[in-house]
């Protein structure tokens, strides 16, 4: 005879990132970090990267039509 399905949903874990909390109270080693993290996190240094990038290269721009270096 088939087992009944419960009337209940059954509870599952929040999907969203939770904040760590401060310290940890279980001694041994660390919590592994996924690899979802460090893609975000090289997406992100490679972002402010290249805003640094294009703000240097403004700046500069700037600076030599200022100067008269690009006017003929």
């Amino acid at each position: 005879m088939p087992r009944t399905l419960p009337a209940r949903r059954i509870p599952r874990h929040h999907l969203s990132v939770r904040r760590p909390t401060r310290g940890r109270r279980v001694p041994g080693p660390p919590t592994p970090v996924r690899l979802s993290d460090l893609i975000l996190g090289l997406l992100g240094v490679t972002l402010l990267g290249g805003l640094a990038l294009m703000a240097a290269a403004t700046l500069i721009g700037r600076a030599l039509t200022l100067d008269g270096a690009l006017v003929p």
